[in-house]
């Protein structure tokens, strides 16, 4: 069964109760207050499991099923191992990573609140464009396709621009540390990926 398809299913159960719950809502977001309060280290994790909408559960599991399978296939083939253990520490480890930055910014605490898999997908989308980077890619408002690595480099700088703002009530910054990790990830597992990427680019 494909590991994409399983993250699916427990996030939208998790984040169904959990919008049905708000008890079980608050103990699984990201908050730093709290985790420094109580030392709440779980959750690093669980808020990614959790979403603070339908439509913020929809987009984040379809950017995941549109991209997650083909990432899971090309750690397959670049290990020559069965993907779940490295698929898990890229998709994970994205969780964690991306919310790291939130949790050690001055001034968060105690108002920064946090939920989502935005920084985990986003590792497994910025996994695919190393992997993939002249694949043809278009954002749903605007369906001009453009190559996987000219889209990388403007949503970088699009959510690096973003972070540094910071007005919106949106975690830029999360999705930003869930990108470079899912690149670096990719990188470390395969060092080959990136002289790769550069000669498939022109560089």
């Amino acid at each position: 069964m494909s590991i994409t398809l399983v993250i699916i299913g427990v996030t939208v159960a998790v984040s169904l109760a959990a919008l049905n719950n708000r008890t079980l809502f608050e103990k699984l977001l990201f908050e730093p207050f709290v985790i420094h309060e109580r030392r709440d280290w779980y959750r690093f994790l669980s808020h990614g499991f959790v979403h603070g909408s339908i439509m913020h559960l929809v987009v984040n599991m379809y950017v995941l099923w549109m991209f997650g399978s083909m990432v899971e296939g090309a750690i397959a083939e670049l290990t020559g191992h069965d993907p779940l253990i490295p698929y898990l520490v890229l998709y994970l480890g994205g969780i964690v990573t991306s919310s790291s930055p939130g949790f050690f910014k001055p001034g968060s605490a105690p108002a920064y609140r946090a939920v989502g898999a935005s920084g985990a997908t986003s590792a497994v989308v910025f996994s695919y464009i190393l992997l993939h980077p002249g694949a043809k890619l278009m954002l749903i408002f605007l369906p001009i396709p453009m190559a996987a690595w000219i889209f990388g480099g403007l949503y970088l700088a699009y959510e690096w621009y973003m972070s540094k703002r910071g007005r919106d009530g949106i975690a830029h910054d999360a999705h930003y540390f869930g990108a470079l990790y899912g690149i670096a990830f990719t990188a470390l597992l395969s060092p080959d990926v990136v002289p790769n990427f550069f000669n498939s680019i022109g560089f």
